[in-house]
């Protein structure tokens, strides 16, 4: 080894040893130079501490990022992210994700103006690759030789991607024929070892979690705090931008919680730097057969009760979600609101967002649905101006779009369908297809 090399680790490793992170429950601060996703002593979840937040300004918020890093959307806010050495960084060069405005989604929603910010648009086409480049280079920064999750289907095919990047091996637990086919190939495409479990999403993660703690295997679920690290950057790009013109909602669909959790924390690192003279309220919608959290929320946080998942919306088909502890921070901190919607309602809103060009999975959907839901009730009033996350990718599950537009229901088309037509192979024909395609 040269003496170069030599001084590149001791650096490393020397910067290793600067990582902290702070247990939510217990408040012990421990280094994070080894795996670690919850509280050795409490087995709470874990905060990573970002120092000097006073220091920053928003024009630093890349300061120590080389050229190559500032190319990611999240890397590229180096200074509020944990101090990996540059040699660690897996990236991809995700983020930079679009923000999409269409007076016809503001419509549907009732609201003065609604944006939507598409993480499909990511290299994986999901929202779990901001998380994972932060997760799996510090999985590399460790030593860590093996990455592992359980998984609905995005955060397999995240995981997979970035472990084959980083030239790791990938283990993931998914619930046996409950993932869509997209994901499922994404997963196998980049050499994931796929274990399917005879069972649901929380029982796969209670067995890796298991695992885990046992043999030295890194986890890189929503539990894991560097990932969420990444995925708090997706609100930091958003409120860029904005111009920094905060909105008045930020709403998101609710599975694990982790992005529920993640926004938290940004919204406590960025108050903390006194980057944001405001804090808005953050919407969580989950789908109405797999809500745990909208229930817990509606009995003023009281005897909280996981749930069987049963959703159209297999990105959030979560009955006992990670992220509890984070998410209800998040609510709280920001007085926002928990509700679900129902399948239909989902794929509705679904079918509007694929309607003017945007297009999304259906977990993103659940999104407008939500805010929908939410000015119908009056809880909302018509003049909000409100940012959406929309997760993931419209080919995730074409299956769905498929069934929405080709399947009956009590014995007649969605309202929203929109279905191929079958011609005799004549001008004539064609021109009345133009005729109605001119008049529809």
């Amino acid at each position: 080894m040269s003496l170069a090399q030599n001084e590149q680790m001791v650096s490393s490793r020397a910067t290793i040893e600067n990582l902290k992170v702070r247990c939510m429950v217990c408040g012990a601060v421990r280094t994070a130079d080894v795996p670690i996703s919850v509280c050795p002593t409490c087995g709470g979840l874990l905060d990573c501490l970002i120092p000097q937040l006073d220091q920053l300004t928003r024009s630093t918020l890349s300061a120590g990022a080389s050229d190559q890093l500032k190319q990611s959307g999240v890397w590229k806010y180096r200074a509020i992210l944990p101090a990996i050495p540059d040699d660690a960084v897996v990236t991809r060069f995700e983020g930079n994700t679009p923000l999409y405005f269409d007076d016809r989604i503001a419509d549907y929603a009732g609201i003065a103006s609604f944006g939507l910010k598409h993480e499909g648009q990511n290299p994986t086409a999901s929202f779990k690759d901001r998380g994972m480049t932060v997760g799996v280079s510090h999985a590399k920064a460790v030593g860590a030789k093996i990455v592992a999750c359980a998984s609905t289907g995005n955060t397999s095919a995240s995981l997979a991607s970035y472990a084959a990047t980083a030239r790791m091996a990938a283990l993931v637990l998914i619930p046996e024929g409950k993932i869509s086919a997209g994901k499922l190939s994404q997963t196998i495409a980049h050499g994931a070892h796929v274990v399917q479990i005879q069972g649901d999403f929380d029982q796969a993660l209670t067995l890796l979690r298991e695992l885990t703690a046992k043999y030295p295997v890194y986890l890189v679920n929503s539990v894991n705090p560097f990932r969420l690290e990444g995925q708090k950057t997706t609100l930091i790009e958003l409120f860029e931008q904005l111009d920094w013109q905060i909105p008045d909602v930020i709403a998101l669909p609710g599975g694990n919680l982790g992005n529920t959790g993640a926004f938290g924390k940004a919204l406590l690192d960025l108050s903390e730097a006194k980057l944001i003279d405001r804090i808005p309220r953050i919407v969580t919608v989950q789908a109405a057969g797999a809500s745990p959290f909208t229930q817990y929320y509606d009995r003023g946080y009281a005897d909280w009760r996981p749930v069987e998942a049963d959703t159209v919306a297999t990105a959030i088909k979560i009955g006992n979600p990670a992220s509890l502890g984070r998410a209800e921070r998040t609510i709280k901190l920001t007085d926002g609101v928990v509700t679900s919607v129902t399948d239909d309602e989902i794929l509705d809103a679904k079918a509007e967002i694929d309607r003017v060009g945007i297009g999304c999975e259906p977990a993103s959907a659940a999104t407008l649905a939500g805010v929908r839901k939410l000015v119908h009730q009056g809880l909302l009033p018509a003049e909000t101006i409100a940012a959406g996350i929309l997760t993931g990718h419209v080919l995730k599950d074409s299956e769905a779009v498929v069934r929405y537009h080709l399947e009956d229901v009590d014995g007649a088309p969605r309202a929203g369908a929109n279905r191929p037509v079958s011609v005799e192979a004549t001008m004539s024909a064609l021109e009345q297809v133009l005729a109605d395609a001119l008049h529809g």
